[in-house]
């Protein structure tokens, strides 16, 4: 899509950051004292979280780079209970953002892999990945991110059971749809990144 817009007109002002900057002057109006120690607060935390957030954007970027998404597909092999086992560890230990998860699972169910093992990674991957997991220890707690890790798990691995004790019915007798288009446009293919 062309960018129409003129190129010395100003540019629109994101409603986030605008509220961004309303919050604390809204602040300053309302309660003139609580406003310093409010964002010292606030640029406290911030930076104690920081080197969390660098680490998880470099690893991430790392592993994008690498290509290790790809590696994802030899975890959809084999006997079908470990497929799901393998298929939730990955998911909630993959590098995924929600949008990239879709492609994957599309991939996934064309190459014929089983829709048992394809839930159990769909429901772990968006809810913990490596960058989740370091913002989570250092603006929480580390047991807390290592806890909500295995709840990721946990769920993707009892969604495909389920979905295991259910494939044989009409439920789930056709899950690979026909589409026109597939993928939402993060990446050409979730299995060559």
């Amino acid at each position: 899509m062309a960018d129409t817009s003129l190129p010395n007109a100003p540019r629109r002002l994101d409603k986030v950051w605008l509220l961004v900057a309303l919050i604390p002057l809204a602040l300053a109006l309302l309660d003139p004292d609580a406003v310093g120690p409010i964002l010292s607060g606030a640029l406290k935390s911030f930076g104690g979280t920081l080197p969390f957030i660098l680490f998880a954007v470099t690893a991430i970027g790392y592993l994008k780079a690498t290509g290790a998404e790809g590696l994802l597909a030899n975890a959809f092999q084999g006997n079908t209970i470990r497929m799901i086992i393998v298929a939730a560890l990955a998911g909630g230990l993959s590098p995924f953002c929600s949008c990239e998860v879709i492609p994957f699972v599309a991939a996934l169910l064309a190459a014929g892999t089983p829709l048992s093992a394809v839930m159990a990674f769909w429901l772990a991957s968006p809810l913990m990945d490596p960058a989740m997991f370091a913002i989570t220890a250092g603006g929480i707690s580390p047991e807390f991110a290592i806890a909500k890790t295995i709840a990721a798990v946990t769920l993707g691995i009892a969604g495909g059971l389920v979905t295991l004790a259910f494939a044989n019915t009409a439920i789930f007798a056709n899950p690979l749809k026909l589409v026109e288009k597939q993928g939402c446009g993060c990446n050409p293919s979730p299995f060559t990144g």
